[in-house]
């Protein structure tokens, strides 16, 4: 994925050419910022037992006032956030340190906390998994001996309650086998096989093993190599822009069509969007995805712990992908490199790790008065932001669209391969689905929670829930055919369900401006992909996922509470939240609102899913309701495209 950690002294994309390198406020650390704070960190940090590592290091974000009263060339303040662990145990310290003054600005240690599960700790755990005695017995009950073509898929464990799990910070592995070095593993499953690792120690606690299920034999490859056949009857498309691209940067800001943000990334979030306006008028300060998990349906004992947080477990931005200029986008390209720490706070640079381009989108507006027979038609097109990350056997597609009309998309897109168990072939359990002669994908879901810190034509907001009632049918709708959207300001902090039947939405109404006609501007959230949740809420998983039982969360601005699940996810109890956050009942009418939208994917999978899965995709919009005072695209100048043609013609 083209990751590596830069040398010492080295300047790569850190912004050198510019000075600084730093242009606004909330752009993410450079690699030299990421050094300083390391080191800052290590400084003062206290000896013990084990080896020093870091979870993560991120900005720490600026108070509003100081960003909202920053215009470009003012000197900017640098501070970040490090979260730091020693292998020896459990605990993380929590750092806040100023990197413009040199200093620590606060220390905390959090003695049960365990940090996420550090991509440099998956091969130490298959390495450790694979050397262990008891495995390699397991194995050969299996008849298989090659330890070399064996893969350990390090899992985070959840809280089971397991007596020689406490205290500890736990992977619960699955393992697979390769027919030859470059097989696809998932077609092998070795099911009934599961190693638990303390991460710490790198020590195999015990190995579950559930009894032998053979393994299945079919080879499954996805690779064109792999292929008897490949088409070469799909002509080829190109996506040119002679003229070059409409957006342009200043660091990490972009400014397209009427629409102006900042691009950051962290280990854990991965992309993130700040300062978002429209015509100068803010939208929303800060977006990003806060939290996702994914709940497996299957009570069996060792498929029972599947619920994995990905993003709180493991870290969307440290799993992120170098994009590839052709394949992953196409078009005019212009891409971010990303910078974060690894396991040791050295600085590592993920090598074009944001793309941004824009496309296309078909028809904006269009009528035909047939009376004058006069055709005004516009074309659409929209900014793309966009990232993709691999965790173990998925990858996630993350992508911020941007319309020209100030609509605002997050599209999830999810492939890659689906994870595989073992069933004695033609014997597949009603919680999944075999894809091949003893290879099973079972149902499971995708729960994403987006952190929306809105603000609508400032930072004083509030929140309306839209239903559509139906007028009862007498004296005042004598046909049957009456129905209006009633409208309630939701007062204080609070979790809210979609209501179908309702046709329900949310608007976030600003508390300083009004349109045209005297009404407060507002933008629009429609829960269109929600899920229902099947998990239990007093299970040991339900616990650990208060926030997916509700399709939206509201609650008031606080630096602090930054994600759905909590600050530290592995092992949780679930006490910790966004949940937890709206207990305070805190005042939402003209205030600074912050909405946690949950939506996602439910998934049985399907044949057409294996061996490897077309994408799949969910996502939200936001879009302008009464912000603007009429369509705000009538400016869009009539063009006609000269490089289209007639198909066919020449034949």
């Amino acid at each position: 994925m083209n990751k590596h950690s830069l040398p010492e002294g080295s300047d790569a994309d850190t912004g050198s050419e510019h000075g600084s390198g730093v242009f606004h406020p909330l752009e993410p650390l450079t690699a030299d910022e990421i050094s300083a704070a390391a080191g800052l960190v290590r400084g003062d940090i206290e000896d013990g037992e084990g080896e020093l590592r870091f979870e993560s290091i991120e900005l720490l974000e600026p108070p509003k006032a100081e960003v909202r009263a920053f215009t470009s060339g003012d000197p900017i303040s640098r501070a970040a956030r490090v979260n730091a662990y020693r292998t020896g145990g459990i605990g993380v310290w929590r750092y806040a340190v100023s990197l413009s003054e040199k200093v620590i600005l606060s220390k905390e240690f959090v003695p049960t906390a365990r940090p996420m599960i550090q991509l440099e700790e998956f091969m130490e755990i298959e390495e450790t998994v694979k050397s262990d005695p008891d495995f390699i017995a397991a194995c050969e009950k299996r008849g298989i001996t090659d330890m070399d073509l064996v893969c350990v898929d390090p899992w985070s464990a959840g809280s089971f309650g397991e007596p020689d799990e406490e205290g500890r910070h736990i992977s619960h592995t699955f393992c697979w086998v390769r027919s030859f070095p470059e097989d696809n593993l998932y077609a092998h499953p070795i099911e009934g096989l599961n190693a638990v690792v303390d991460i710490k120690t790198r020590e195999v606690l015990r190995v579950d093993d559930y009894g032998v299920v053979p393994v299945p034999e079919e080879d499954c490859n996805y690779t064109a190599e792999a292929q008897e056949t490949v088409r070469d009857d799909l002509k080829k498309i190109d996506v040119v822009q002679p003229a070059g691209v409409t957006f342009s940067m200043e660091g990490r800001r972009i400014n397209w069509h009427d629409w102006s943000l900042v691009i950051g990334f962290n280990a854990r979030e991965g992309l993130t969007l700040h300062d978002i306006s429209y015509e100068g008028r803010p939208v929303c300060y800060r977006a990003s995805l806060a939290e996702m998990v994914v709940p497996y349906g299957s009570p069996a004992k060792q498929h029972a712990r599947k619920n994995v947080f990905d993003i709180g477990e493991y870290g969307l931005g440290k799993l992120a992908n170098s994009l590839k200029l052709g394949c992953d986008c196409l078009g005019a390209i212009h891409y971010l490199d990303c910078h974060i720490a690894d396991v040791n706070g050295d600085p590592m640079v993920i090598e074009n790790g944001i793309c941004i381009h824009e496309e296309d989108y078909g028809i904006l507006w269009k009528h035909w008065d047939f009376r004058t027979d006069e055709t005004e038609v516009r074309r659409a097109r929209r900014l793309v932001v966009s990232s993709i990350s691999t965790v173990g056997n998925y990858e996630y597609g993350s992508y911020w669209y941007f319309y020209l009309d100030g609509e605002i998309e997050f599209e999830m897109k999810a492939t890659g391969i689906i994870n595989t168990v073992g069933c004695m072939p033609g014997e597949c359990d009603k919680f999944g689905t075999e894809v091949a002669p003893g290879v099973v994908g079972q149902i499971h879901q995708h729960v994403f929670c987006a952190r929306l810190d809105m603000a609508v034509d400032g930072d004083l907001n509030a929140v309306v829930e839209c239903d559509t009632v139906a007028e009862p049918m007498g004296p005042e709708n004598p046909y049957g055919n009456a129905f209006y959207v009633k409208e309630t300001v939701i007062e204080k902090e609070c979790g809210r369900k979609r209501k179908p039947e309702a046709e329900r939405y949310w608007k976030f109404v600003s508390r300083e401006a009004t349109n045209r006609m005297g009404k407060p501007t507002a933008y629009k959230l429609a829960p269109t992909e929600s899920l229902a949740a099947f998990h239990d809420p007093a299970g040991p998983s339900g616990k650990r996922m208060p926030f997916i039982f509700n399709h939206l969360w509201l609650t008031a601005y606080d630096p602090e509470e930054r994600y759905a699940a909590g600050d530290f996810v592995n092992s949780s109890d679930g006490s910790d939240g966004v949940h937890s956050y709206v207990k305070k009942e805190r005042p939402l009418d003209g205030a600074d609102v912050v909405a946690w939208h949950t939506f996602g994917l439910h998934h049985q999978p399907r044949l057409e899913d294996y061996p490897v899965q077309p994408c799949i995709s969910t996502g939200f919009k936001l879009m302008p309701n009464g912000f603007f005072d009429r369509n705000p695209n009538l400016d869009i100048p009539a063009d006609r495209n000269k490089a289209s043609c007639k198909a066919l013609a020449a034949e």
